[in-house]
């Protein structure tokens, strides 16, 4: 088990290494926003999430996490092919469901949760790496302290096929402020 696989709290806001039990509960949150799917790189709307979960449990550098918000499930988040040895993860594959977005804060809690835990296990860099199009994704990672380091061009096929552009965003341990503002 990596080091990141741990249950992470802060108030309402709760992070457990996805497991069997979140699986229903996470097909229903992700139900909850049949439009956005069409930004992400894979559906987990419908018949499209019993495949994407086969491939994110394929899928072994990756530590899930369920996002449980005042106990209940809302949506998911994970950090991202960990290098131990360069200090560099990424965060991403994160999904909230449209009640808790915005001013209930849970994003900003979740990405505080994992950044803090990240740097307290010797990673020194954090990449999030965003669909151009995705503008509150750029926004929240932004406003956590991340800096756009530059565009990706057409770089990932989605599963619509459309072919995104991928922006690149970095923040750094000596730049982490709490991402309070």
């Amino acid at each position: 088990m990596s080091a990141l696989e741990t249950v992470l709290v802060d108030g309402d806001v709760r992070l457990e290494p996805l497991a069997a039990h979140h699986i229903e509960l996470l097909r229903a949150a992700c139900a909850r926003d049949p439009d956005i799917w069409e930004i992400y790189p894979v559906s987990m709307l419908g018949e499209h999430f019993d495949r994407a979960m086969e491939d994110f449990h394929a899928t072994t550098n990756w530590v899930r996490f369920a996002v449980l918000h005042r106990g209940v499930l809302v949506g998911m988040s994970c950090y991202i092919a960990p290098d131990e040895s360069n200090h560099v993860v990424e965060i991403g594959g994160t999904y909230i469901e449209p009640a808790a977005r915005g001013s209930a804060g849970v994003n900003s809690a979740i990405k505080r949760l994992m950044i803090d835990h990240a740097f307290a296990c010797g990673f020194t860099r954090i990449e999030f790496r965003v669909d151009s199009r995705n503008l509150r994704s750029q926004a929240a990672v932004r406003k956590l302290g991340a800096m756009h380091e530059g565009t990706l061009r057409r770089n990932r096929i989605t599963w619509t096929g459309y072919v995104r552009d991928t922006c690149m965003f970095g923040l750094l341990k000596t730049e982490w402020s709490g991402g309070r503002g």
